[in-house]
């Protein structure tokens, strides 16, 4: 199992990196990403510090740790430069915190994102055909979320994704210890959204293909 998307103490929360990875290891995970939420204001304090942890951690522990950032609520003009900053700094996965009905996500976000260089669009919300296009195209990653609020567009993004052919992951969106998801619950998420464990396998390759 391989989940690109947690958080950790450095934005929201609960647990430092380190028991953050033991406990998602612990829970049969394959590869993890560490993507705190960050914009112009604290890329440069999360990045570093994620990405040495993440290479002390892939000395000693069986499970792969991914450094990486959720950009957040970032305007939709300042995402391109934002994402390039974060790259510079060391991020080796982005996440673009998309426009989830659950929280007043500025209009405009998912266009911008799939037109910087991200590397998963997290629940995306009501996002158009013509926006999963784009993400197809560019090779984008849309997201099937474990989370609640934003997984309540899992349906509609996982029917234009595959109607589309765009690909598709399934992360936890972690912030707390119970939100981590093994194997099992992230089959039955990906059937909630009417998808086939079939699905699943195919997701799980699309992530391992980022790295």
């Amino acid at each position: 199992m391989i989940d690109l998307h947690t958080h950790s103490i450095f934005s929201d929360g609960a647990l430092i990196p380190s028991e953050l990875v033991r406990r998602a290891e612990f829970n049969g995970l394959k590869m993890i990403g560490i993507t705190d939420h960050g914009d112009m204001s604290n890329i440069d304090f999360i990045i570093p510090r994620i990405v040495a942890v993440a290479d002390e951690l892939n000395r000693v522990v069986k499970i792969k740790v991914i450094p990486g950032i959720e950009i957040t609520h970032v305007p939709p003009i300042l995402i391109s430069e934002t994402v390039k900053k974060a790259r510079s700094l060391g991020a080796e996965i982005i996440i673009m915190h998309g426009e989830t009905i659950a929280e007043p996500v500025a209009p405009g976000t998912n266009k911008a994102a799939l037109e910087a260089d991200i590397d998963v669009l997290a629940h995306p919300g009501l996002i158009t055909e013509g926006e999963i296009v784009k993400a197809k195209e560019k090779g984008i990653l849309l997201e099937i979320s474990a989370r609640k609020g934003h997984s309540l567009t899992n349906g509609h993004v996982a029917k234009l994704a595959k109607k589309i052919g765009a690909g598709l992951v399934i992360n936890s969106d972690a912030h707390e210890p119970e939100d981590l998801i093994n194997q099992e619950k992230a089959i039955r998420i990906v059937r909630g959204a009417g998808l086939t464990e079939k699905d699943f396998e195919i997701m799980q390759k699309n992530a391992a293909n980022l790295f």
